[in-house]
């Protein structure tokens, strides 16, 4: 599970970089652009609420994924509380029948 998480911070760091690294981008393209001041700032504001939009998307999409990995690790983690569960029980009766046929045939119960 190390590695799960390991990939989901390898992954936000992923996106967070694509979303800094276009932000930088489209501000230098506006920047060398041939505008004026009045339009230069409107892009600017345009795109800027588009990459904003985007970078939401991303980190919806990230937190859906990231809840879907949580949800299966809980269940993932239960069924194996259950079974080690289980399997306690049935060694525990296994143990108590032994020595129960220890006791019938007249031998020392162990320690």
């Amino acid at each position: 599970m190390a590695d799960d998480r390991d990939s989901g911070v390898e992954v936000g760091a992923f996106f967070a970089g694509v979303v800094i690294g276009a932000l930088v981008g489209a501000a230098t393209a506006l920047l060398m652009a041939p505008q004026s001041g009045e339009e230069i700032r409107r892009t600017i504001s345009t795109k800027g609420e588009e990459l904003r939009d985007r970078a939401q998307d991303v980190m919806d999409d990230a937190r859906d994924k990231a809840e879907a990995t949580i949800a299966d690790a809980r269940r993932r983690a239960e069924r194996i509380v259950e079974e080690g569960r289980i399997r306690a029980e049935k060694m525990s009766e296994d143990a108590h029948e032994r020595i129960d046929t220890l006791r019938k045939k007249g031998g020392e119960t162990p320690a």
